[in-house]
């Protein structure tokens, strides 16, 4: 299976900004970002088609910017005002789906680390 590996996590003060890369050992149709909290349940936050269409969780609309380069075949999160709500370790996914929706988690890299300090 194609694997993941995320990177660009770090520790950022309340309203900057951090942008995330996922890097995958393949091609894949549709790729998406999750975060999991201490103590919560992993949730999405973006996900994007190989062709651009996007969706986005409600709490990051509009500050969060998911793309993609398909021919180095990596997925980026750029994070701007950031929150201490946004504090989470970031996963990056791939899977089937119906336009930029997954359906299905096919595996997950090992998760980067973001801290938002208030």
């Amino acid at each position: 299976q194609v694997q993941l590996m995320e990177s660009g996590g770090g520790l950022v003060q309340a309203g900057g900004s951090l942008r995330l890369s996922c890097a995958a050992s393949g091609s894949i149709f549709t790729m998406g970002w999750y975060r999991q909290a201490p103590g919560k349940q992993r949730e999405l936050v973006a996900s994007i088609t190989r062709d651009g269409n996007t969706n986005y969780a409600a709490s990051v609309k509009g500050r969060f910017t998911i793309s993609r380069d398909n021919a180095k075949n990596t997925m980026y999160l750029q994070m701007t005002s950031l929150k201490p709500e946004d504090t989470a370790v970031y996963y990056c996914t791939y899977g089937p789906s119906m336009g930029a929706i997954l359906l299905k988690q096919v595996s997950w890299g090992q998760g980067t680390q973001v801290t938002v300090s208030s």
